[in-house]
């Protein structure tokens, strides 16, 4: 298996992943730096092995021929009979799969609009709108390694570690404001806003984020809610996520995490990628953010609009509301998704 993106598309490539598991007797993961934390925890995965290419990320580092060299003699020496090369709908599957074929790899299967010539032995043509977790399942299923009648194909991580001595016992909501791409985070002025609505209201907040996240997790957090800014590992998230009873996040990693251990999402979503393909799979969750703003599907890394109207017009009371709304079970007035599957979660009030 190989996908070479970040923690979240790594993990939305988990049921296609457990699909290949099913039914073969090892499988490796090749993935990027970003992504490696992620491909630990994936049930299925037997090795990890992570590589930086020059043709993914937002900052690739420059082809070097001896670094390409050396990770097609790890593959080679590895001796892997097929593989599945996981892409979003805008990338190539195509430098991957050169990579894999000078490895030995005698089989390759890719969802591929360019003419692949002899690199992938499959073909596969992405449904249009699929969710990337459903577009991976498909490649998977065409490939022959359909998931297995008890699998409900959500995403899934390993079980995570008990860390109440961490966040103490009592229910709480989880605001997460980080996220890797500038376009698609709110603002903290507003997300520390929400944390005082919903303090306001009764209920109790942790607040999440990475070790280059302290000084914006402590902005958020205030005097009103638990900062745990830098004080998590990718794993250790995963518990604190799926203690909560709802998260609040962007679109990023963490946003598919929370869905991994099963927890409501309120989304606060950026249309600069579209929201069929990326919103929080598989669990209950709720829309906010202009989807019509002028970004939409720019694919912008920084927002292109003066004051960041997607996002930054929402104000702390409409996220509070949107958390009261998803726990208590209430949908909201549009900007709601079904869950892709049946949600097994009981959500708290």
């Amino acid at each position: 298996m190989v996908r070479l993106d970040s923690t979240g598309d790594v993990l939305l490539a988990g049921p296609a992943v457990r699909a290949v598991a099913a039914s073969s007797a090892y499988v490796a993961m090749l993935c990027g730096p970003q992504g490696a934390a992620a491909a630990e925890i994936l049930p299925g995965v037997d090795r990890t092995i992570v590589w930086e290419a020059p043709w993914v990320g937002f900052d690739p580092p420059p082809l070097d021929p001896d670094d390409v060299r050396a990770v097609v003699g790890d593959l080679a020496r590895l001796r892997f009979d097929r593989a599945v090369v996981l892409t979003s709908f805008h990338q190539s599957p195509l430098p991957t799969a050169l990579l894999l074929r000078l490895a030995g790899v005698a089989a390759i299967a890719a969802d591929c609009e360019d003419y692949p010539g002899s690199l992938v032995d499959l073909r596969h043509r992405r449904a249009p709108g699929r969710h990337e977790a459903e577009a991976a399942l498909d490649l998977t299923r065409a490939a022959g390694f359909p998931l297995p009648p008890h699998d409900d194909g959500r995403l899934r991580v390993l079980p995570p570690p008990d860390l109440r001595h961490l966040t103490g016992p009592d229910p709480y909501v989880v605001v997460h404001p980080g996220a890797a791409v500038p376009a698609r985070a709110t603002g903290p002025a507003v997300l520390a806003a929400a944390v005082r609505a919903l303090a306001g209201s009764g209920r109790r907040v942790v607040v999440t984020g990475g070790p280059a996240e302290k000084e914006l997790t402590a902005e958020v957090a205030g005097a009103h809610a638990l900062d745990l800014g830098g004080r998590t590992d990718l794993r250790a998230l995963s518990a604190v996520l799926a203690a909560a009873d709802a998260v609040v996040a962007g679109n990023t990693g963490p946003a598919h995490l929370a869905a991994a251990v099963g927890t409501p999402v309120v989304s606060l979503f950026s249309p600069v990628v579209p929201a069929e393909r990326w919103r929080p799979f598989g669990v209950p969750h709720l829309l906010l953010g202009r989807q019509d703003a002028p970004c939409a599907a720019s694919r912008a890394r920084v927002c292109p609009v003066e004051g960041h109207p997607c996002l930054d017009t929402l104000t702390g009371a409409q996220i509070a509301a949107a958390v009261d709304r998803l726990t208590s079970g209430v949908p909201g007035p549009g900007g709601q998704f079904p869950p892709a599957r049946p949600s097994t979660r009981k959500v708290s009030s």
